[in-house]
């Protein structure tokens, strides 16, 4: 279809199996640039699975593209950092020990190594995206509130300029209203053209700021669309959102 930004990620039949346990089965899914697509379920579902094959970090069967290249198994890791791909995640993965802003800096660790100069400039925009790191970027970051760690977690991905940036669960824990100021900030990403793929259980946070939306359980997708008619369909609302999602999203969407 003519007009459609450019596709950064498709994946066609892709499974992720546990020795003779296939904890995701026949997966299709696509993402474009500067889109919020969210998948969405119950835990044990295979979502966390699903993101790790997607970066490499295990393996899978059936097809993968990203950027337009040739379809097939997922790339190593490494060449999917450096190609624009970064993941967060669950567990969020900072070096408590450190600085806020060394941290950050370790986000800039690959681009560095390939020549980047412009850390100064990006710790600024970081900054700029998340005013409360600035006020702590001398600050050990396991000394944070948990919705600090979870702007740590963000700022550290974007310092390596991701094109499509995959999130597990960035609200766990979070106390309800830093989870409302989480998921504003993920959608101000797309103001950066930045592609977010986001898992979580939250449903309806998730569906109220994403584009298109899948439903998954028991390791295969079983709805998927665009959020304005997910968040409106009968299932997802009894299953996921009750009663009150039923509600028209916030901006039309």
């Amino acid at each position: 279809m003519t007009g459609q930004p450019p596709l950064l990620l498709s994946c066609r039949g892709l499974t992720v199996s546990y020795g003779k346990m296939a904890a995701v089965r026949g997966v299709d899914l696509d993402i474009r640039q500067g889109e919020v697509v969210t998948i969405v379920g119950p835990n044990g579902a295979g979502k966390t699975s699903l993101l790790s094959a997607l970066m490499g970090l295990l393996p899978c069967t059936g097809a993968v593209s990203y950027f337009g290249g040739a379809a097939g198994a997922p790339p190593p890791v490494e060449t999917l950092v450096a190609q624009g791909v970064a993941l967060i995640p669950e567990t969020r993965e900072l070096f408590g020990p450190m600085s806020v802003e060394d941290n950050l800096r370790l986000g800039a660790f690959d681009r560095w190594r390939r020549g980047a100069r412009d850390l100064d400039a990006m710790l600024a925009d970081v900054y700029a995206t998340f005013p409360r790191l600035g006020e702590r970027r001398r600050q050990e970051a396991g000394t944070l509130s948990g919705g600090e760690r979870q702007m740590l977690a963000m700022g550290r991905a974007l310092m390596g300029r991701p094109r499509l940036l995959m999130m597990d669960e960035p609200s766990l824990g979070l106390a309800p209203l830093i989870i409302k100021e989480i998921f504003r900030l993920i959608a101000s990403l797309r103001e950066r053209n930045v592609a977010i793929l986001l898992v979580e259980q939250n449903a309806r946070a998730a569906l109220r700021i994403a584009d298109h939306g899948y439903v998954m359980e028991t390791g295969e997708f079983v709805l998927q669309g665009p959020t304005a008619d997910l968040i409106r369909n009968d299932r997802v609302i009894e299953t996921y959102l009750g009663i009150a999602g039923a509600e028209p999203p916030p901006d039309g969407r």
